[in-house]
């Protein structure tokens, strides 16, 4: 994926730089990790100067956070929109598994860099905050299922580790082509994943 480049014959906009130094870093990150990438390499996947790129990040940790929270925003609105208040536990998971999946497959590269690497090292405390604040919303709603006697009794977070650890799984198998996501298949998972929390 290449960054967008701003129509022949125009400068390009502040916002437009600091979107391509986000797409430059996403492709760094996602193929060599953060600490095998440097940042003049960035800023030469971006097409603009080292110093240009200090002048919208002043390191390579703030680029790297301003990243994740990015598409961590992007994937979390995804779920709040899609989840459907109403509806039984089933639905609601099953809801939450399409979305997942359908942004798993739309932007492979983004979904790479959240799931399949490990951030914690470098993530500031704005970054920390949204992802727990994710974290706190599917244990509230495992938690709500639980009291109905619908998922299984357990810590929530353990739970939730079961589901998206096999979900990660199936997306690392997918992006390596040791299988092919078909819709039967991921329909077939999505049942194989239920059944692990689901009460008896």
């Amino acid at each position: 994926m290449n960054a967008p480049k701003p129509p022949r014959g125009r400068p390009a906009l502040p916002e437009e730089r600091r979107d391509a130094i986000l797409d430059a870093a996403l492709q760094c990150f996602v193929t060599q990790g953060f600490h095998g990438t440097a940042v003049p390499e960035i800023s030469r996947r971006a097409g603009i100067a080292t110093g240009t790129l200090y002048h919208y990040f002043p390191s390579k940790e703030a680029i790297v956070n301003a990243l994740f929270r990015k598409w961590k925003e992007a994937i979390g609105a995804r779920v709040l929109t899609a989840f459907p208040p109403g509806v039984t536990v089933r639905e609601q998971f099953s809801a939450v598994w399409r979305t997942m999946a359908d942004f798993a497959l739309n932007h492979p590269e983004a979904f790479a860099f959240l799931e399949l690497h490990h951030h914690r090292p470098y993530l500031d405390a704005e970054s920390l905050a949204m992802e727990n604040r994710l974290k706190d919303f599917g244990a509230t709603m495992v938690s709500a299922a639980q009291s109905q006697g619908v998922i299984k009794p357990g810590p929530p977070a353990l739970l939730m580790e079961l589901v998206f650890g096999a979900f990660n799984g199936m997306m690392r198998a997918h992006y390596e082509g040791r299988l092919t996501l078909t819709t039967e298949l991921r329909t077939l998972a999505e049942g194989a994943c239920w059944d692990i929390v689901a009460a008896r």
